[in-house]
């Protein structure tokens, strides 16, 4: 699971204008999820569309070795026959979930609600990343936690006979967090509350309802979610579609946005409204930006968005927006470096603990492009383009990093002069059809 050794780097050129319609791989949270519930359902769970991506692959592996029975049919079909909640099986070997963040935060709240122990072990990116905030809950729960300092990777959990429900108040908008204390609680005896006080994305409740559980989400006086989920449901199995990836699509919506005389629709794309900061805030730069063939599947919004070259105008992003977007900033900052005016980004506090310290490292691709921003503790402000200012001709350091990879090779596509990106390999992680997908578009890439 862990990346090559070996850098792949990658330049990215203008070579005109981006035409096509494209289909971006499916959604990584829902196929995460596809795959865990499946595994904690009673039956065999289908799916269609899975993004088979190094993220999602290792979830997969993950449940497999925890002892589900997980098989591939078809390009993005996979089979989970599941063994009820409750039934998972102590894994013989660690759990290694190579750069995937969500995979292993998740599957710790589902094995911390089972008495079994196992080890999780990641790559040298996720093994800086800061498991506590999902840790500390799953103590309360009672769950063992053996941790490197700053509970971080590798480490090894063991579940208690019987979980402890417990109601706790996420003190971060995070939806991995959120996610994992109900995992966990769905085998505690009991109802396990979360409280929300900013709305994250919603697919775990969404899919736990789906699949049978007794959940239920209300709103209490001051605007928070409150989220109360019934311990021990008997989940039934599903059949469930994946539609692609907004995050994945954000990456061709700015390039057709930025790119002259570009026309670009990016087909079956998620819509939920937790989702959707990015395609609100654009509009709001002046994007042209519509929503076409929009329906609903499997209780969620998709639509086709079509995007045409556009000028751009510099916005005050509002902090509350920040966790319906929050994967989207790195290529959202590409866009503000061609827009006029300023662009504020505020609440993005988040960005430091993702596969890397994404606020920094997208400030410090940006100034190695000769554009002019500034890095605050929890935000970002880009000056737009400047006039008599080339764009480009630097090389961006990526800290192993799929979105900033792509989100400066998105910029290579409109830039004045030529720009680098010191590895792609991680790119597979979440995007694996990335580059062939934008060269069909027009975008020109070359081997470093």
């Amino acid at each position: 699971m862990a990346h090559a050794a070996t850098p792949s780097p990658l330049s990215s050129s203008p070579r005109g204008s981006l035409v096509g319609r494209i289909r971006v791989p499916g959604d990584k949270s829902i196929s995460h999820r596809s795959l865990m519930f499946g595994a904690v359902a009673v039956g065999e769970t289908t799916i269609e569309g899975l993004l088979e991506a190094d993220d999602v692959l290792g979830t997969g592996a993950a449940m497999r070795a925890l002892g589900a029975t997980v098989t591939r049919t078809g390009e993005g079909a996979w089979t989970v026959a599941g063994l009820g909640v409750g039934g998972l099986l102590e894994p013989e070997h660690v759990l290694d979930f190579g750069n995937a963040g969500t995979g292993s935060r998740l599957t710790m709240g589902l094995v911390g609600g089972h008495a079994i122990a196992a080890t999780f072990v990641g790559d040298a990116s996720l093994s800086r990343r800061p498991m506590g905030r999902v840790l500390n809950p799953l103590r309360e729960m009672g769950v063992e936690v053996i941790a490197r300092a700053g509970d971080r990777l590798p480490l090894s959990i063991k579940g208690p006979k019987a979980s402890t429900p417990i109601t706790y108040r996420v003190p971060m908008a995070s939806a991995q967090v959120k996610s994992a204390v109900l995992l966990a609680g769905l085998n505690a005896p009991g109802v396990t509350t979360v409280i929300e006080p900013i709305a994250t994305r919603d697919h775990t409740e969404r899919m736990l309802e789906g699949f049978g559980a007794n959940l239920s989400v209300t709103i209490g006086s001051a605007g928070e979610r409150i989220i109360r989920l019934e311990g021990r449901p008997e989940l039934k199995p599903q059949h469930v579609v994946v539609p692609g990836d907004p995050s994945s699509a954000a990456f061709a919506i700015v390039a057709g946005l930025i790119v002259p005389g570009s026309d670009v629709t990016v087909e079956n794309v998620l819509l939920n409204p937790l989702r959707t900061g990015l395609f609100q805030t654009l509009t709001e730069m002046g994007a042209d930006l519509t929503i076409e063939n929009e329906r609903t599947s499997g209780g969620e919004r998709i639509g086709d968005v079509h995007v045409r070259a556009s000028q751009l105008k510099g916005v005050v992003v509002p902090p509350e927006r920040a966790p319906s977007m929050i994967d989207e900033y790195p290529i959202l900052a590409i866009a503000a470096a061609f827009a006029e005016g300023e662009t504020v980004m505020e609440g993005l506090e988040e960005l430091r603990v993702k596969e890397s310290d994404r606020l920094a490292a997208v400030a410090r691709g940006l100034e190695a492009n000769r554009i002019e921003c500034h890095e605050g503790e929890a935000s970002l402000v880009v000056a737009g383009r400047q006039a008599g200012v080339k764009i480009g001709g630097g090389t961006v350091a990526t800290h192993l990093d799929h979105r900033i990879a792509m989100a400066f090779l998105v910029l290579g596509m409109a830039a004045d002069e030529t720009v680098s990106v010191d590895d792609v390999g991680m790119i597979a992680t979440s995007f694996p059809s990335f580059r062939g997908l934008m060269e069909g578009l027009g975008a020109g890439f070359e081997a470093i």
